[in-house]
């Protein structure tokens, strides 16, 4: 398995929380150096462990943004 790195360079919010205390989280994160995405997934405390997610590119982020406003919920 291939090692990676990660740096949360923004916080931006916090979705939800599980039971045992996971967190739903959207950060901006720079993975391995590279430029900052948008990424949406479950945090353990501490941030010590993470769960599958997904990652956007700002135009991505946006276009999600569109979809979700024209719904009706």
């Amino acid at each position: 398995m291939s090692s990676f790195k990660y740096d949360i360079v923004k916080q931006l919010g916090e979705v939800s929380q599980s039971p045992k205390g996971w967190t739903k989280e959207l950060n901006l994160i720079s993975w391995n150096g590279r430029e900052p995405k948008y990424d949406l997934r479950d945090w353990a405390p501490g941030h010590e462990k993470m769960g599958k997610g997904i990652t956007l590119s700002k135009d991505e982020l946006i276009s999600l943004r569109d979809i979700l406003n024209e719904m009706e919920l």
